[in-house]
C-alpha cells in the first residue's frame, strides 16, 4: 500500500469489514481522506459510521481490511497514532462533576502536555473556544453548545494532526451548531484533518467530500457538487393546492422513484433519461384531474442524492430476495 503521507492522504483503508458475528457493521469499505479538509460520513443511526471512525483511529480491531492513517499502520501502530489525533464523542466525554478548568487539566495530562504546554494551551483553548467565564462551572451543569465547546478544546489541546468527529452536534441548537462549524474551518485553516459523522443533510453539505454509508456499505462518496451530478435521477418540484393527493397518485407512476412534501410543493425523483420529466409529469397529474400550479426540474440537493444511493441499494436486495 502507498504511503498515506506521499500520496496526500490522512487516511486510506481498503476492504475494511467489522463483523459482529450476528451483523456485519462495516462491509468491504474502502475509504481516501485527503489532508487538511473536511471529510464526512453521511448516514442513518446503525449505517456503520461511528464503527468506522473507531477502527480507524485504532480503537476497535477490524475483522477484515487495511487502513494507514497518518502514515502508521493502523491497528499495529495504534499507540503511535494517539498522540496525533483527537477523538470527540456524541456524548462529548466530559467529567461532569469536574469543573471546566478541572477537565482541561486532566486532559492535559493524559496526553502528557508539559507544564510549560499547559500554561500556554489551556488558556489559549479558553479564549478560542469562549470558556474565560466558566472556568470554575462544574462540566456538567453547562449548557449544549457550552459542553460542545468544552469538548472541542479537550479534543485538541494536544495540537492534533487529525479530529474524529462522531456526530458531535446531535445535541445543540442551530445557532451553535453553525458557530461549531466555523471553528471546524479556523481548524482546517491550520492543517488539521477532520473526519466528521452526521445524519445532518445541511451539515454535510459543509464538508470539502463525504461518504454516504448505508447498512455497513459505501453507497456514494465525492463532493457534494460531483454526488448531485451523479445522481442517477431527475428532480422535479412540483406545486399543488392538494399535494397529498398528488403524492399518492405520483407513487403509482412507473417513472417516480420517490415524493416528499415540504408544505404544498412536491420534490419527486423520476427516471433520469425520461425526456422533459416536468412537463410529463404536470400533463399526466393535470390528466388524472389534480390541480398543478407549477412544475419544473430543479437541481438535486444531497438529500436527494442519499435518497436515490440507498433506495438503489433497497431496490437490489429486494431483487436478490
Amino acid at each position: 500500500m502507498a504511503d498515506s503521507i506521499s500520496s496526500g492522504l490522512a487516511i486510506r483503508a481498503r476492504g475494511l469489514t467489522k463483523d459482529f458475528g450476528h451483523v456485519v457493521a462495516v462491509n468491504n469499505l474502502d475509504l481516501d481522506v485527503p489532508r487538511s479538509r473536511i471529510y464526512g460520513f453521511l448516514g442513518p443511526n446503525g449505517s456503520g459510521k461511528s464503527t468506522s471512525i473507531r477502527m480507524l483511529c485504532g480503537l476497535l480491531t477490524p475483522t477484515h481490511g487495511a487502513i494507514r492513517v497518518l502514515g502508521l499502520e493502523i491497528p499495529r501502530q495504534a499507540e503511535q497514532l494517539r498522540r496525533k489525533v483527537g477523538y470527540m464523542t456524541q456524548k462529548f466525554s466530559l467529567f461532569e462533576d469536574l469543573t471546566v478548568t478541572e477537565n482541561l487539566n486532566f486532559i492535559a495530562n493524559i496526553y502528557t502536555l508539559t507544564r510549560a504546554e499547559q500554561k500556554i494551551r489551556i488558556p489559549e483553548a479558553m479564549e478560542r473556544y469562549e470558556l474565560g467565564r466558566l472556568t470554575r462551572q462544574r462540566a456538567g451543569t453547562l449548557s449544549g453548545g457550552q459542553k460542545q465547546r468544552l469538548a472541542l478544546a479537550a479534543a485538541t489541546l494536544h495540537q492534533p494532526e487529525l479530529l474524529f468527529l462522531d456526530e458531535p452536534t446531535s445535541a445543540v441548537d442551530p445557532e451553535n451548531r453553525r458557530a461549531f462549524w466555523e471553528s471546524l474551518f479556523d481548524l482546517v485553516g491550520e492543517g488539521t484533518t477532520i473526519l466528521v459523522s452526521t445524519h445532518y443533510m445541511d451539515e454535510a453539505e459543509r464538508c470539502h467530500a463525504l461518504a454516504i454509508l448505508d447498512l455497513g456499505v459505501l453507497v456514494a462518496a465525492g463532493s457534494p457538487d460531483q454526488l448531485s451530478a451523479g445522481i442517477d435521477a431527475a428532480v422535479i418540484v412540483v406545486q399543488s393546492r392538494e399535494p397529498r393527493k398528488v403524492s399518492r397518485f405520483l407513487d403509482h407512476q412507473a417513472i417516480v422513484h420517490s415524493t416528499a412534501q415540504i408544505g404544498n410543493i412536491l420534490r419527486v425523483m423520476v427516471d433520469r433519461d425520461v425526456p422533459d420529466a416536468a412537463e410529463f409529469l404536470k400533463k399526466a397529474v393535470s390528466e388524472a384531474g389534480l390541480p398543478v400550479d407549477h412544475c419544473e426540474k430543479v437541481h438535486p440537493s444531497l438529500e436527494d442524492v442519499f435518497v436515490a444511493a440507498t433506495q438503489a441499494r433497497k431496490a437490489a436486495r429486494d431483487k436478490k430476495e
